[in-house]
């Protein structure tokens, strides 16, 4: 777990922030997002057709549980402290480099690759995010998270507001 106080951030653009554990894509996991988003698509849940009908005879996880998971290994990587809050602003160049066959292991690498500095609003962070399956070493997913980072304010500094690191873990508000 890499800790970044907001007010330090500058100072990782371009470096690798560091690496998810590996998770194991579970049928129950696939089946369960099903269920919450609707998509039965048979090549997702139906591990019986699947073992006749798929090139490799397994299921493939849905690409959109891929995404979902993102928050999840992002808050393993790093804490950013003195935050108020961090805000998802988008995502860009999102690619589904390749199927993901249900029970895969994968993580992800996370890399600070931009950062512009908005007055009055916080930090504008991009962060290249590469997921990779534990068995091929390929890629399954490259994206670019974007995500507003506001610093939080010293009350007590009648100059003005100011960044103050806190020593608590604030996860961020990744939901995509």
């Amino acid at each position: 777990m890499t800790r970044i106080d907001i007010k330090d951030i500058q100072h990782y653009i371009g470096r690798n922030i560091g690496t998810s554990k590996w998770m194991e894509i579970t049928q129950s996991r696939v089946n369960k997002f099903a269920e919450a988003t609707g998509d039965f698509q048979w090549i997702h849940v139906d591990e019986e057709r699947a073992r006749t009908e798929m090139r490799d005879g397994h299921t493939i996880t849905h690409n959109f549980l891929l995404l979902s998971l993102i928050p999840q290994f992002f808050d393993q990587i790093v804490t950013i402290t003195g935050l108020a809050y961090g805000k998802n602003q988008g995502a860009e160049n999102i690619n589904f480099l390749r199927p993901l066959a249900t029970g895969s292991k994968i993580r992800i690498q996370l890399t600070l690759s931009k950062l512009e500095h908005c007055p009055s609003k916080g930090w504008a962070a991009t962060f290249h995010i590469i997921m990779e399956e534990q068995a091929s070493d390929k890629v399954v997913l490259t994206m670019d998270l974007q995500l507003l980072l506001v610093a939080a304010q010293d009350k007590c500094d009648k100059a003005g507001p100011r960044s103050v690191s806190t020593n608590h873990h604030q996860p961020l508000a990744l939901g995509l």
